[in-house]
């Protein structure tokens, strides 16, 4: 079953896959009121399924991605402190385990996003994205999709450990493809 086969079919009658909506409307609005609901309504009793572990850790990254969206509205990027090789001379503003779905081997390293690139360092090879050739990041559940200026075929695809870290990575990925563009016009 793929991601959108568990999506539809996780809290089908037990009041999640409303939530879920009202969730995704909530994140493409970076809506801080709605958050505020949401977090309510997981706090109700009695509660909407038995189990909301993903349904919390979805409006944890939500809350981290508000708080990012100010920072990165202000033109504040995050700095992290690495001695990653990867990064090299770089600024690196996001560090976080991801792994590669999409290729036969599936390997897991860390998704490095600096000022010039999105870069992995784990298994046999290393792709490395500069901004200026990055059409479009797209976030989905936890996970990012990088689509190249060559097109969907020649898209990468990261699966981040949580929900915090794809929003987050995907809010900064954006903005750094956006100040590239900038400096390009």
């Amino acid at each position: 079953m793929g991601l959108f086969g568990w999506w539809s079919k996780k809290g089908g009658d037990d009041g999640t896959q409303a939530w879920r909506h009202q969730w995704a409307a909530a994140v493409s609005a970076l809506d801080a009121r709605a958050a505020a609901e949401l977090d309510a309504a997981l706090r109700a009793t009695p509660p909407l399924a038995d189990d909301l572990e993903i349904e919390h850790e979805m409006l944890d990254g939500l809350h981290q991605l508000l708080t990012l969206e100010r920072e990165l509205a202000s033109g504040t990027a995050p700095v992290i402190e690495t001695t990653h090789r990867v990064v090299g001379s770089d600024r690196c503003h996001f560090s976080a385990p991801v792994s590669m779905p999409d290729d036969p081997a599936q390997p897991t390293g860390r998704l490095l996003l600096t000022s010039t690139r999105a870069a992995f360092a784990g298994g046999t090879r290393a792709p490395a994205l500069p901004w200026h050739a990055v059409r479009d990041v797209v976030q989905t559940g936890r996970d990012l999709l990088f689509v190249t200026s060559r097109g969907p075929e020649d898209a990468q695809r990261f699966r981040c450990n949580s929900y915090s870290e794809a929003m987050c990575g995907g809010a900064i990925a954006r903005y750094l493809v956006n100040r590239a563009r900038t400096r390009q016009i």
